[in-house]
């Protein structure tokens, strides 16, 4: 491939990260703000991609990511799966409870891996399963790696629907949260997705896409004691994981 070849190359993929970081959705003035190359070049790339079924304009003549990124991704989110399973596990015979591994897809949560627990009351979320990410622990991991300004982007776009009583419905006491997992580099999920469950997740920092781990399990067994007791280990797995996809 010639040098202009791997240039051009590098600018559609540029240009899918910058409709990717704009919510999936961006008109071609605003791709120019964001990646500096001149309109004739985005116009030229993005009709390339819209062909190709990568992007797809809409009536209002803004361009949205297309559906044949669906399958690329969905492929990728079950590799990253497949090969954290086996962290996911030797988690799950130290803790003893449920482990999952969650990427942010968009504006949701997607669960792409999960090693349940042995004990016979166990936590159980479906691989594949999308949950908007303010209610989950998972989810506020992830969200405390974005700026604060694409959290904000997000929640105008998903609204703050309660799953539960406990949920943080309310944007400010959202973001405020966030600023506390990022100091701790844990976040937790008080009964805010299903009454009765705990969660402590941890972000994976440097993976190969925004992605959190986490233990989840009944309240009376996953007490403040035992969480605090265990959370060395959940950051060791975010660590072996991000530091596997590095070297991936």
């Amino acid at each position: 491939m010639s040098t202009g070849g791997v240039q051009s190359l590098q600018r559609a993929f540029d240009l899918l990260e910058r409709l990717a970081d704009a919510g999936g959705e961006a008109s071609l003035s605003e791709l120019a703000t964001t990646t500096g190359l001149p309109l004739p070049t985005i116009h030229r790339l993005i009709r390339t991609l819209v062909t190709l079924g990568y992007v797809r304009q809409n009536s209002n003549r803004r361009y949205t990511l297309g559906s044949r990124l669906i399958r690329l991704g969905e492929t990728a989110s079950r590799q990253y799966g497949t090969w954290a399973r086996p962290l996911l596990s030797q988690l799950v015979d130290s803790v003893e409870e449920t482990a999952n591994l969650a990427v942010l897809d968009g504006d949701e949560v997607v669960y792409v891996a999960q090693v349940p627990s042995k004990h016979s009351m166990r936590m159980f979320t479906e691989v594949g399963r999308r949950l908007l990410p303010h209610g989950t622990g998972v989810g506020k991991a992830m969200l405390s790696q974005l700026p604060r300004a694409d959290v904000r982007a997000l929640l105008d776009r998903t609204g703050l629907p309660a799953y539960t009583s406990n949920t943080i419905t309310d944007a400010s006491e959202l973001l405020d949260s966030l600023d506390e997992i990022s100091e701790r580099g844990y976040a937790l999920d008080e009964s805010e997705q299903e009454l009765g469950v705990r969660c402590i997740a941890v972000p994976v920092v440097g993976g190969p896409t925004l992605a959190a781990v986490s233990v989840s399990g009944p309240e009376g067994r996953l007490t403040k004691d035992a969480v605090n007791r265990i959370l060395p280990e959940v950051l060791a797995v975010a660590k072996r994981l991000a530091d596997q996809a590095a070297t991936a």
